[in-house]
């Protein structure tokens, strides 16, 4: 029997790292002299990387800037980010329980983020959860990522999985979007960073928490997809 392969996206799905982003995007914004932004701008900030970040942020604060400045500004962020790790950031309620649950019947998980590799990496080592993910990949690890499919398609090949047995969990368009380019079934979660609803991407299913997260929900949802194709 193949086994289902589920992939989690990273901020705002698999966890919950809004305190420690945004405080290091405020240290960046101090440097350069510009106002703080709010949790509730990390919805619309969040989902394209740290570099994407800092510039959505300067340029919502009319704040002009060259590839020279920008590249400056990313450097300091990762120190800042990187010297807290991991900070406040946390799994989502109910996520280690769900991952003991698909586990135990036979199944096995990835991350697809576009955050960096290198960073997600070191995130997911410092709450001691690489060891169990069989693929790992960031919005640097292939020459597209997040919304293009074949981010996702790479890291069901690097995990060494079946493309036709997995799913995408996710909070945002990127996610979704992804997963749907892929082929591959999407699960949405509703308490991430997303400035409109889940339910708008027209994902397979929305689930409120980790709690509602099943092995038959998985299962149902590959033969579904393989039943339409």
């Amino acid at each position: 029997m193949t086994s289902p392969l589920v992939i989690f996206d990273l901020d705002g799905t698999l966890l919950d790292t809004a305190p420690d982003l945004m405080a290091s995007l405020n240290h960046v914004l101090g440097l350069n002299g510009l106002e703080p932004v709010t949790f509730e701008d990390m919805t619309w900030l969040v989902g394209q990387g740290a570099k994407a970040m800092i510039e959505r942020a300067w340029a919502h604060h009319g704040h002009p800037s060259s590839p020279e400045q920008l590249e400056s500004a990313f450097d300091a962020f990762l120190v800042h980010y990187s010297a807290e790790m991991p900070g406040r950031s946390q799994p989502y309620p109910g996520l280690i329980a769900a991952l003991d649950r698909l586990e135990a019947a036979g199944m096995r998980f990835a991350v697809c983020t576009n955050k960096s590799e290198g960073l997600a990496l070191r995130l997911l080592d410092s709450l001691d959860l690489t060891r169990r993910f069989a693929a790992i990949t960031g919005g640097d690890t292939f020459k597209v990522k997040k919304p293009h499919g074949d981010h996702i398609l790479g890291t069901i090949d690097k995990a060494g999985a079946d493309r036709t047995h997995a799913v995408m969990i996710g909070d945002s368009v990127n996610d979704i979007r992804a997963a749907q380019n892929a082929g591959v079934p999407a699960i949405a979660v509703p308490f991430g960073y997303s400035d409109k609803p889940v339910t708008d991407f027209d994902p397979d299913i929305v689930i409120d928490h980790f709690d509602d997260l099943t092995p038959g929900m998985v299962i149902d949802l590959i033969a579904a997809r393989a039943g339409r194709g």
